[in-house]
């Protein structure tokens, strides 16, 4: 694994534009392509299958925490805690998610957390690297069959005969996320249609939720966090609704951090995971104390013999977890997290974002790969 320097393609702005994804600059240059990382196929035979294994975990530790009614570590009331049952017993199916690592190329990947429920990144993830590969080293490989695997895993969860994809679509990123997702489905033979989270109502009568033109809402894929739908007033609606989301509610869990603690102590010493506790007392003077929930690395805070870093936000309120400090390895003064992307349950791909910063934030760069 190396970072190297490299030239921007000519009018790359455009290219990247029309490919839906106007978002590469917003307040700060985001997509990057003044550089790139290269990894040997030993490396991401190790990435992959890290990513796979920790999956696995997730699944067993999520059986577990409702067999033993665990919710209240997670700060999930009893009747969100019911809904989560719901979903998981019926089996319903997900869709995607996307692991983040933090690897040197020589030791064990180590899991930072997971962004199970609203994951972004995913287009340029799947696509605009793959454009850059094209064009500038087409001779080459990369870690990436994502775009692929989504129209199968489509095909997989199957729906009814429309489905309705949501999101606050004043949210640039958010919203071409989502539509990118329904060009997948489309893709897969699905009908679709576009809607505002707010554009959403329940029918009673059906105890289902309704489109704009109060039609059926059979299927729903939302990029909408599930905790903000919960605690608005058509979260006592998911539980009754005939409605099937994507993602199901049972993803609740896997955003949650909650969740990591839990598996540390199923798995302690496992070669993928830190450890992590709900208090500091067993980390000595080393450790990162993360909110239940949180997103763009918002109020996050790094302990290494005193206080290092600390970043701000509108999380926390429900809890806080703490796990052991592992300093994210520098490329060239970079911080490089990798996010491992998880298309139903197997590992298809991998966007890296860096950092100047200890902790990967909104003004992270995205960066492409290649295999040598």
């Amino acid at each position: 694994m190396k970072r190297l320097l490299t030239i921007e393609r000519s009018g790359w702005e455009k290219r990247v534009s029309d490919r839906g994804f106007t978002f590469h600059s917003r307040c700060a240059p985001y997509w990057n392509e003044q550089a790139c990382y290269a990894f040997e196929s030993r490396e991401i035979d190790k990435l992959e299958q890290a990513a796979n294994n920790v999956h696995e975990l997730f699944l067993k530790a999520t059986q577990y925490i409702i067999d033993n009614n665990l919710f209240s570590r997670l700060g999930i009331s009893p009747e969100v805690a019911e809904v989560i049952k719901q979903s998981w017993d019926s089996d319903q199916l997900h869709l995607y998610g996307r692991f983040d690592f933090a690897y040197d190329g020589y030791g064990e990947p180590k899991l930072l957390e997971y962004n199970a429920d609203t994951p972004t990144s995913l287009l340029e993830a799947s696509v605009i690297q793959w454009d850059w590969l094209q064009d500038t080293r087409s001779q080459k490989d990369q870690f990436n069959s994502i775009h692929e695997s989504l129209i199968e895993r489509w095909k997989q969860i199957g729906a009814p005969r429309q489905v309705h994809f949501a999101t606050i679509q004043e949210n640039e990123e958010d919203y071409l996320t989502t539509e990118y997702l329904r060009d997948a489905a489309l893709q897969a033979g699905l009908e679709t249609k576009a809607l505002d989270m707010e554009e959403i109502g329940y029918d009673c009568e059906k105890n289902m939720f309704c489109g704009k033109e109060d039609e059926n809402i059979e299927c729903l894929f939302k990029l909408y966090p599930w905790e903000w739908m919960m605690h608005e007033d058509f979260g006592k609606y998911v539980g009754k609704a005939s409605t099937r989301f994507i993602e199901p509610p049972w993803k609740m869990l896997w955003s949650n951090k909650g969740i990591l603690p839990i598996l540390w102590e199923l798995y302690p010493n496992h070669p993928n995971l830190l450890p992590a506790y709900t208090t500091p007392d067993k980390l000595g003077n080393r450790w990162v104390r993360k909110p239940l929930l949180s997103r763009e690395g918002q109020n996050v805070q790094i302990h290494d013999g005193g206080t290092v870093y600390e970043t701000h936000g509108e999380y926390g309120e429900e809890g806080y977890i703490y796990q052991e400090y592992y300093k994210i390895p520098e490329f060239d003064g970079k911080r490089p997290v990798l996010g491992l992307w998880m298309i139903g349950d197997e590992c298809h791909g991998m966007g890296i974002r860096e950092s100047d910063t200890l902790v990967t934030d909104n003004l992270s760069r995205f960066t492409p790969h290649y295999i040598e």
